[in-house]
């Protein structure tokens, strides 16, 4: 008579096994999902880019809380270093800057000048996941980009040496680029 079956050494091999594996992958997945948030927050950044230059170039008119009308510089958006978000803005005063403060009693009647803009914030945007910051801006910090139509002019401040602009987005150590330049091409690296 012949017996089948496992020995308790067996089992206790197979199960050794089957955790040994269980745990590489499950340190591989949140590794993978780190990164994958990542990559989703740089799309996010350049899709709104491309909403940006979309509203310069078919020349969108403001909501009425600014009075409608086209702002005079274009629309932008502003970045910081070490902020989950940035600011999509009206140029109202055609200065090619975000003012966040000003006297003017709407966007039309914004001249440049020191305090003769209206406030330009539309609206802030964030970037899609919890603890993803801008850490570099390249030119440095501040940066703004303002689209202007008709095919868009795009202008990036400060002066860029090589006509681009560079946001780094890093999350636990690791990094994208955004790279955008005057002729609106972006980039995810």
């Amino acid at each position: 008579m012949k017996n089948e079956g496992f020995t308790l050494l067996e089992l206790t091999v197979v199960v050794a096994i089957v955790i040994f594996f269980s745990g590489i992958i499950l340190t591989n997945f949140r590794v993978g999902e780190k990164e994958y948030s990542l990559l989703r927050s740089a799309q996010k950044l350049a899709q709104d880019l491309r909403t940006v230059e979309k509203m310069a170039t078919a020349s969108e008119t403001l909501p009425a809380s600014f009075g409608g009308g086209f702002p005079e510089g274009g629309y932008g958006i502003f970045f910081q270093n070490n902020l989950g978000s940035y600011i999509l803005f009206a140029d109202c005063d055609g200065e090619n800057d975000y003012d966040e403060t000003g006297t003017a009693i709407s966007c039309a009647d914004a001249s440049p000048g020191p305090g003769n803009s209206y406030p330009e914030k539309i609206k802030e945007l964030s970037l899609e996941e919890t603890g993803i910051k801008i850490s570099s801006l390249s030119p440095s910090s501040p940066l703004l980009i303002t689209f202007f139509p008709p095919d868009p002019v795009i202008k990036i401040k400060p002066e860029p040496f090589d006509n681009l602009a560079i946001i780094t987005l890093t999350y636990d150590g690791k990094t994208k680029t955004v790279k955008i330049n005057t002729v609106g091409l972006i980039e995810i690296d």
